[in-house]
């Protein structure tokens, strides 16, 4: 279970969305991946959405890099 409050996790979203361009103001939309399976993530639908799925799901998987942990 990954902690999204926890310190290290937060300084590991911080880097993760600086390395893929997401703004400061939408990192709250990355936690919610991490309360759900990564079979119920969200893909990306080609309207355009401001972020993109494709974005937060790289956002996501980079913060499971810097943690060292897989997430299912």
């Amino acid at each position: 279970m990954i902690s999204t409050r926890s310190t290290e996790f937060v300084a590991a979203l911080a880097r993760a969305s600086e390395e893929n361009g997401l703004e400061e103001h939408y990192r709250s939309t990355v936690r919610p991946l991490f309360a759900m399976p990564r079979s119920q993530w969200p893909g990306c639908c080609g309207g355009g959405c401001e972020p993109c799925a494709q974005t937060l799901i790289a956002v996501a998987d980079r913060v499971c890099e810097l943690l060292g942990v897989e997430y299912d």
